[in-house]
């Protein structure tokens, strides 16, 4: 049996929309499980909308969520004279011909044919001329089989069958010298040894107009296989309406992107009742007879119940990695390169029970940074009062007499003042938390005073009493 060879081979007229990368996902585990290869293909022969800007967004994309290529990033645009080389073949073997209508006649044929209720195929006029040097603009056309049928064996689908006499006599090269969409792919997957095309299934009605031009060519045709599309709440086709459609834009809402892979795959494919899946696991239990045949629903709930499982269960020093360029969004990058990667790591420990998202986490780790904090006017107001004034004073003088910091040490004396205050716990730590993080909310006291550090800890405690005896 020969090497397994699948692609992603996207458009570059915009981002990298999530159904893209759940294509791209599938055909590279199935490349990794098969140790195959996995080709990268930029398709950017529509001039007219396809952007360098684009491709660097494709290509930022992949590597975000982990999708390395063994080939690639192919551009059709360097292999205009393999299409041309290849059309004319076609040409000469009596599989195309010249096609000399306007493109107002064939406009206005498709209107009259569409008031008939005909299809509004092409009519054929062309087809037997054997025009062989047209002279003005003309266009080269397939010559399609208009009798019996091409069979699909789809991987996911199962048997499809389409009937030739509907078929349409495709335009492969266009006037301009360019080639069409259904003629260039066909021309890569071929010469680029693909065994499986799989792609979404928006693309099914494509593959009987491509399988004919393999034949036509000599080339071996190849699996086939088409992934159901991405569906919102509302059952209608993922869009822009439905929230974030760009794999970045998830980036920059905080999500990890081993969390993205692992929603993606589940979002079409199933492995018993499993829902998270480390990468391997991902490679060695992946099957297309686990692929559903019906559309998916995208559920952003599920997607940020993923993330925060994700974010509890990561190697937190890999999840501070993550936490560093949103960081330095939120201005506190400076800090963020001050810190050791150990004590960045140690604060994700600390918050990311609290956290669903990097950029909720930015927010609960934000105290953390700098000597000092800035506090939160309602729970100054409540907790930094001249009330709990004397507390802070005490456990302050206690605290010092520590040259370092040993939580159960500190932890001791602290329930030891409480106990000997008479006071209710929260009437000394609420005070406390207040005056190390700002807010009324946060991990455990001491859990927060080892991530400060004795001086510091120290520091925002005696900036707390000043408030405090403020008033």
């Amino acid at each position: 049996m020969s090497q397994v060879r699948v692609r992603f081979a996207p458009s570059p007229t915009g981002f990298l929309h999530i159904g893209g990368v759940r294509t791209a996902l599938f055909n590279w585990l199935f490349a990794r499980q098969q140790q195959g290869v996995f080709v990268l293909r930029i398709e950017d022969t529509d001039q007219s909308r396809s952007t360098d800007e684009s491709i660097q967004a494709i290509i930022a994309g992949m590597k975000w969520v982990g999708l390395d290529w063994d080939e690639g990033p192919f551009r059709q645009t360097e292999r205009m004279d393999l299409y041309r080389s290849y059309a004319m073949k076609l040409f000469e073997t009596g599989h195309a011909y010249w096609c000399v209508c306007k493109a107002e006649e064939l406009e206005a044929r498709r209107k009259e044919a569409e008031a008939k209720g005909l299809s509004p195929r092409y009519d054929g006029r062309c087809r037997d001329l054997r025009i062989a040097h047209p002279s003005g603009d003309a266009a080269l056309r397939f010559k399609a089989p208009h009798e019996g049928q091409t069979v699909i064996d789809d991987l996911i689908k199962g048997t499809v069958v389409f009937d030739n006499a509907v078929m349409d006599d495709l335009i492969i090269l266009r006037s301009n010298g360019y080639p069409t969409y259904n003629f260039s792919v066909v021309v890569d997957d071929a010469l680029m040894g693909i065994t499986q095309v799989v792609r979404g299934d928006d693309h099914l009605t494509n593959t009987p107009r491509q399988i004919p031009i393999f034949e036509a060519l000599g080339f071996a045709v190849p699996r086939f296989g088409h992934l159901p599309m991405i569906l919102g709440a509302d059952k209608t086709r993922l869009s822009k309406r439905h929230g974030a459609t760009s794999i970045m834009a998830y980036k920059d809402m905080g999500y990890l992107p081993d969390a993205m892979v692992n929603y993606l795959v589940r979002l079409g494919w199933s492995h018993g009742d499993q829902e998270l899946f480390s990468r391997q696991e991902l490679i060695e239990k992946f099957s297309w007879n686990h692929v559903q045949k019906s559309a998916a629903v995208f559920n952003p709930d599920k997607l940020l119940w993923m993330n925060a499982e994700y974010i509890k269960t990561s190697p937190p020093r890999q999840v501070a990695q993550a936490l560093v360029p949103l960081l330095e969004q939120a201005g506190l990058g400076n800090e963020a390169e001050a810190v050791s990667n150990e004590w960045l790591a140690q604060l994700v420990v600390l918050v990311k029970e609290r956290a669903k998202t990097l950029v909720e986490m930015v927010d609960w780790v934000r105290p953390y940074f700098g000597p000092t904090v800035t506090f939160e006017e309602e729970a100054a107001k409540k907790f930094l009062t001249p009330a709990s004034a004397p507390g802070l004073s005490k456990l302050l003088a206690r605290f010092e007499t520590f040259v370092a910091f040993s939580k159960p040490e500190w932890e001791e004396s602290f329930k030891q003042l409480v106990q000997e205050e008479g006071m209710k716990m929260g009437q000394l730590a609420q005070p406390v938390r207040v005056a190390l993080t700002g807010r009324t909310a946060s991990p455990g006291l001491f859990e927060v005073m080892e991530v400060l550090g004795r001086d510091r800890t120290l520091f925002r405690l005696r900036k707390g009493l000043e408030r405090a005896s403020m008033g």
